[in-house]
């Protein structure tokens, strides 16, 4: 337990480093990075979908997580709904005229588009966002707010969960875990405040969103980062497997790593478009 423990909280702060090496370099490099990420955990997903048996297809989402690396960098993210929209019809046609086309087919096949590609786009949007500091914020939050709830939730569970949250979807998380990561993510959310209010002049930066911001964000972004994770061990639990994959000791596959803040970073999305369009 003690040996398991210790892999688990060395790979998780090698990621966290790994996590602020590519916000801090930004542009191509942060964008090749979380691209090759979120490209591991679609191949992950993917995976685990087809050893369950279903026929989805797969080379239409393949192609727009390509693209949009150069088309979120030399234009903007305004892209980002023509491709999914585009890719979701191209993926649906596909099946209906090859083969056998079973209802299933269609909705296994978009199922990483909608929860692994679409999330990874908007997270590119995050890397172009008009000021440097926001980009900074924007991937910090998608991040760490759920992440940090997420541990936050481990540590309180095992030590005071005894009422089981979804028992019949995740056996191990509790209320008090859920409760504990929600109070986690305020934690992160108010941190992150803290630290963009002392780089950026605070008051003298108009651009900046008021404290009241972060403390919606953390609150609603933790509560999508558990149901990001939920989902997740749904579908593994649909697929008859315990993790996604093996690559980080401790902690699974990408996919397992990446759960939850896919699901934050669509909540991002949406709150950079209304706030700066």
């Amino acid at each position: 337990m003690k040996n398991s423990m210790k892999t688990r909280i060395i790979t998780g702060a090698i990621l966290i480093l790994a996590l602020a090496f590519a916000i801090w370099m930004g542009g191509w490099v942060c964008s090749v990075l979380l691209i090759a990420a979120v490209g591991i955990a679609q191949f992950e997903m993917m995976r685990a979908l087809r050893q369950r048996g279903h026929q989805n297809v797969r080379w239409p989402v393949w192609a727009a997580t390509v693209i949009s690396v150069p088309v979120f960098l030399l234009w903007n993210n305004q892209w980002l709904l023509p491709i999914v929209v585009f890719t979701a019809l191209i993926t649906t046609v596909y099946v209906l005229f090859h083969g056998q086309p079973q209802l299933d087919d269609i909705f296994v096949s978009l199922m990483p588009l909608f929860t692994v590609a679409f999330p990874g786009m908007c997270l590119l949007a995050q890397v172009n966002a008009p000021y440097r500091w926001l980009q900074v914020m924007l991937l910090c939050t998608s991040f760490l707010v759920p992440n940090l709830g997420d541990a936050a939730a481990y540590f309180i569970g095992s030590r005071f969960g005894k009422r089981k949250l979804i028992p019949a979807v995740s056996p191990n998380k509790t209320v008090a875990g859920a409760v504990g990561g929600l109070i986690g993510s305020e934690i992160v959310a108010l941190a992150i405040w803290g630290i963009v209010y002392a780089c950026t002049g605070g008051a003298a930066n108009t651009a900046m969103p008021p404290l009241w911001h972060y403390v919606l964000i953390g609150f609603v972004g933790g509560v999508a980062g558990q149901i990001g994770d939920l989902f997740a061990s749904l579908v593994k639990r649909h697929c008859g497997i315990k993790d996604y994959g093996t690559i980080f000791p401790g902690h699974g596959g990408m996919m397992d790593r990446l759960d939850s803040t896919l699901c934050v970073a669509l909540l991002m999305y949406l709150y950079q478009l209304v706030m700066w369009g």
